[in-house]
């Protein structure tokens, strides 16, 4: 019963093995971009020494660890099930004898754990190694960022399944997946960290999901807050949005209509 799951866990990281050149130049802009945004942070940390918390090590921390995690949580929608939604192909995926969700979510592992080796690990290790970061006092800390950034991915998924799903109604949902791509970098943590933001605002932001796909592994690394309740907020929010991937699938199984034959 597994066994097929764990193939296309396989498969996905095949598939995206085989872009090493796309890989290796999305690799390059995503540190060119890093070394950005940490010159544009420690201009902001410069003044006081630290802001809300973070001095220059937890600042390049979490630029580098969220430039790492960009590409293995997969922030923006890739629109691949919409457009087979938009195509009618969707209707041969229906057919096929797995679950669509679970399918897709193993193959999305796999393409994550590509991801770690070739876009997660290098800019890290770069970061660290040219500017200041902060290793946790724990090793504790680093299994449970090994933990959480599962976790991340299986959210961050969840909420790109449910998007695509959107196309059953909308059909083209263009407007919906740029709309989710410009905020998502706001919400989860990535633009800037979220302890920058007034305490009600933060506090309405803990009740989404999105801060479980960023800032909350780059908080268990840098040993900020309780560990306990961040990755059980991940827990919930992974569990209830991938139940709700399954009730909308459902129901837009029942009101599929295949187009363009």
């Amino acid at each position: 019963m597994l066994r097929p799951y764990l193939r296309l866990v396989g498969a996905g990281f095949r598939r995206h093995s085989t872009y090493l050149t796309a890989s290796l130049a999305g690799l390059f802009t995503n540190t060119v971009f890093g070394l950005l945004r940490v010159a544009v942070l420690l201009a902001v940390v410069g003044p006081t020494g630290s802001a809300a918390g973070y001095d220059a090590a937890d600042t390049g921390t979490f630029v580098w660890l969220g430039q790492g995690l960009l590409a293995v949580v997969l922030l923006w929608p890739d629109r691949e099930l919409a457009l087979r939604v938009r195509s009618g192909d969707v209707a041969i995926d229906l057919a096929r004898p797995w679950n669509l969700q679970l399918a897709l979510l193993a193959q999305d592992l796999g393409r994550a754990g590509h991801a770690v080796l070739i876009r997660f690990a290098p800019p890290v290790a770069f970061g660290a190694l040219v500017l200041p970061f902060r290793w946790p006092d724990s090793p504790w800390s680093v299994l449970l960022f090994a933990v959480s950034a599962p976790l991340a991915v299986v959210i961050s998924f969840a909420l790109r399944f449910l998007l695509d799903l959107t196309a059953f109604w909308l059909l083209d949902n263009r407007g919906a997946a740029g709309l989710y791509g410009v905020a998502t970098g706001v919400l989860c943590g990535l633009t800037v960290p979220l302890a920058f933001f007034p305490d009600l605002v933060r506090t309405a932001l803990y009740a989404t999901p999105f801060p479980g796909m960023l800032q909350t592994p780059i908080d268990l690394f840098g040993e900020r807050g309780n560990p306990a309740a961040l990755l059980a907020h991940q827990v919930f929010w992974a569990a209830l949005t991938i139940g709700a991937g399954q009730l909308v699938l459902t129901r837009a199984t029942r009101k599929l209509v295949v187009q363009g034959g």
